[in-house]
């Protein structure tokens, strides 16, 4: 009798045990540690309404919705509420300073890596080198190529990039047209990147509700592990 109460009692402890030291690995391993603000300061208080007219991107931080690119598409305040939550992947752009932008190659150097892009990102890009890249002001080139761009947006489903500077997308209408039709949407202007690691992160982009299809003020959230 007592051998058969202790082999019980035994059993339940275990029990509870096993049950205590699951509940709380589930809980970390869904747990961020802390939020970076990558919104750079007084965007939201200073719209940009000409497109072509220089910005200052210490200050704005925007972004640039399928309207914007092509007319009839979403506008900022349409863009779908789950493509605004999105995780969260950065890369690195460290030949800046020769004028190249990420390609196909970098991609899947980055993948080999890290593992690969997970579906429905938001792909932001750093600068490594500022001062060899020059004044960011100078920065319209959009910093990934044109066949890496529709990978990411084709393959790997990409639904928003996240850039530290200023960036003209009229120079490649190819482009926009592709980042337009995926209904993908990309935001300029963002600082912070530096604090941010490859992958891991939650992102949550918060533009302001406006029907022009002009860049729109937006606040750009980081939720890191």
């Amino acid at each position: 009798m007592r051998i058969r109460s202790f082999i019980i009692a035994y059993s339940f402890v275990l029990a509870i045990l096993l049950f205590a030291d699951r509940r709380p690995v589930h809980s970390a391993q869904n747990r961020y540690s802390h939020v970076v603000d990558l919104t750079a300061a007084d965007s939201v208080s200073q719209p940009t309404t000409n497109r072509n007219s220089p910005r200052n991107s210490d200050s704005q931080t925007h972004i640039i919705a399928p309207d914007a690119l092509i007319p009839g598409t979403w506008t900022a305040s349409q863009i779908p509420p789950e493509r605004l939550v999105a995780p969260l992947v950065v890369m690195d752009l460290q030949s800046r300073a020769e004028n190249q932008p990420i390609s196909l190659d970098d991609i899947a150097t980055w993948e080999s890596h890290n593992g690969m892009i997970p579906q429905g990102a938001v792909i932001a890009v750093r600068r490594l080198n500022s001062a060899a890249a020059g004044p960011v002001n100078d920065s319209t080139q959009f910093p990934i190529a044109r066949d890496a761009a529709e990978f990411l947006i084709d393959a790997r489903e990409t639904i928003g990039f996240a850039v530290e500077t200023p960036v003209d997308l009229t120079r490649d209408r190819t482009l926009a047209r592709q980042i337009a039709l995926h209904g993908s949407y990309v935001v300029e202007g963002a600082t912070g990147f530096t604090a941010l690691p490859s992958t891991g992160s939650l992102v949550l982009v918060a533009p302001a509700k406006s029907k022009k299809n002009t860049p729109a003020p937006v606040r750009i959230l980081a939720m890191i592990r």
